[in-house]
């Protein structure tokens, strides 16, 4: 008979395969943080952990530094486009012309670097009108899909089930009622913003309606990430609307609320209609399986203005997100004045190592940030940044007035980029995204008196003032900052 083992043995056994397993698993970490890691620094920390830190240190890394938001989304999402309509033609050469040699040979750069970033096709022919605030923007849209003929799709981050939220919803189920094809594309978080939501009465109204990645369960976490965050309303394929304002109350700033949110919003015409429309396509095709095609949703276009525009659709499943390296060639071209309004700005390494280069080369540039953010966490993140950028030359300003939700951004008054993305990881990293980057003297003059309007009342921030904080608001600021990434 074979004698059965004894505690001694069992207990000499047993850290012996722990041993082993953990050594295992360290090995694997390691093999895996230096394959994938492409930041040199992240990849030296990472390995750091994991041999420095027996047992724990692979348990860490499995748990926070594997990049799961990106796998995920390409899980999510494999196949592309399946709409046969969303074929777009080959990106081409533009007959830019403007006033200058220089700025025609400058935007020439920057639509050769464009058309490598993205292959989305630059098309000329376009018209852009700006709305302040929802009390113009509102109207504007619901007229626009009251007058609808054919197809109404609208896709928004958030829409809340009050005053404005109900205005939508009327003019949604008085075009769903005469016939007109209506689909509405909300995200699942953000369908969660008032109580009751207005997806639930647009279901109940018949209203054909999805939530984008919907789900109860908390476990699952990267469907906290992987947000729909594009603002987009295409009526008839014809006429458009982008920009960053969500559907709420808050955008009205007349008469006042509680917490008023200034914002932008734009009014598309012209042949980039269809970047609008096969980026919904593609959302409402991946959320619903439901193939949107033919004439009814992709009409022939004609030319409405001088803008040469494309969309620039970005998100996680994107191997380069197409908005972080669209801001990143902007920078590298500007000559003369860069601004920059955004609500929540983290911008990484690279894009800040970008702004200062920018600055340093004496190029003008104007960062216009909410002097009260609605979220006081992502200001206590913002300021340590704060000191390096101005150093650089970059001016740094707090806006005055409702808190401030607009996303702009332009170069050489030349050059604008428009949308829903912020100058955040959320935005450049875990959101899917849409931004218009748009050529064109006009649109750029318009957007500028916009922010040259806010720079006229802000308050400059300088380096005095940052060190004039006590101790306990810099480690307060700086430790909000080390979570940056999840912001």
């Amino acid at each position: 008979m074979t004698p059965e083992l004894g505690p001694e043995i069992a207990t000499e056994f047993w850290p012996l395969l722990v041993g082993l397993i953990s050594l295992v698993a360290q090995v694997s970490a390691v093999g895996h943080a230096i394959l994938t890691k492409q930041d040199a620094k992240a990849a030296s920390a990472w390995v750091g952990v994991i041999v420095l830190v027996p047992i724990v240190g692979w348990v860490v890394y499995l748990l926070f530094g594997i990049n799961r938001i990106q796998r995920r989304a390409e899980e999510l999402r494999a196949g592309g486009h399946e709409t046969g309509d969303l074929a777009l033609p080959p990106a081409g050469v533009s007959a830019l012309t403007t006033r200058s040699p220089e700025a025609t040979r400058q935007l020439t750069q920057m639509s050769t670097m464009g058309r490598q970033i993205s292959p989305v096709a630059y098309v000329e022919g376009n018209q852009v009108d700006i709305f302040d605030n929802g009390d113009q923007a509102f109207p504007a849209m619901c007229k626009a899909i009251e007058q609808a003929q054919h197809s109404i799709a609208l896709s928004t981050y958030i829409f809340n089930n009050d005053s404005a939220g109900k205005q939508f919803i009327d003019a949604l189920f008085d075009a769903h009622q005469r016939g007109v094809e209506v689909r509405v594309l909300i995200d699942g978080v953000g369908s969660h913003y008032s109580f009751p939501s207005a997806y639930s009465l647009l279901e109940k109204l018949g209203i054909p309606s999805a939530r984008f990645l919907h789900s109860f369960m908390p476990w699952r976490m990267p469907y906290l990430n992987l947000r729909n965050h594009h603002k987009i309303l295409v009526i008839d394929g014809k006429i458009g609307f982008t920009g960053s304002m969500n559907i709420s109350e808050g955008n009205l700033l007349h008469p006042a609320n509680n917490h008023p949110i200034r914002d932008h919003h734009f009014k598309v015409e012209g042949p980039v209609l269809r970047h609008l429309m096969g980026t919904f396509a593609h959302e409402w095709h991946f959320t619903t399986d439901e193939v949107l095609t033919g004439p009814l949703w992709f009409p022939q276009l004609e030319t409405s203005g001088n803008l040469m525009i494309r969309g620039v659709p970005a998100g996680p499943d994107m191997e380069r997100n197409p908005i972080r390296w669209t801001l990143l060639a902007a920078l590298s071209t500007a000559r003369h004045k860069v601004q920059i309004v955004s609500p929540y700005f983290l911008p990484d390494t690279t894009l800040r190592a970008a702004l200062s280069l920018c600055a340093m080369r004496g190029v003008e540039i104007d960062i216009v940030l909410p002097h009260k953010n609605n979220l006081p966490y992502m200001q206590w993140a913002m300021t340590p940044q704060m000191p390096d950028l101005i150093k650089s030359g970059c001016r740094i300003w707090y806006s005055n007035g409702p808190f401030d939700h607009t996303k702009l951004m332009t170069v050489d008054g030349m050059w604008s980029f428009i949308g829903s993305a912020n100058w955040d990881t959320r935005s450049l990293r875990l959101n899917f995204e849409f931004n218009l980057e748009c050529y064109g003297e006009e649109l750029a003059h318009d957007i500028n008196q916009r922010i040259d309007d806010r720079l006229a009342s802000a308050t400059p921030v300088s380096l005095d003032q940052l060190k004039r904080r006590s101790t306990l608001e810099r480690l307060r600021d700086a430790s909000v900052a080390l979570f940056a990434p999840y912001l």
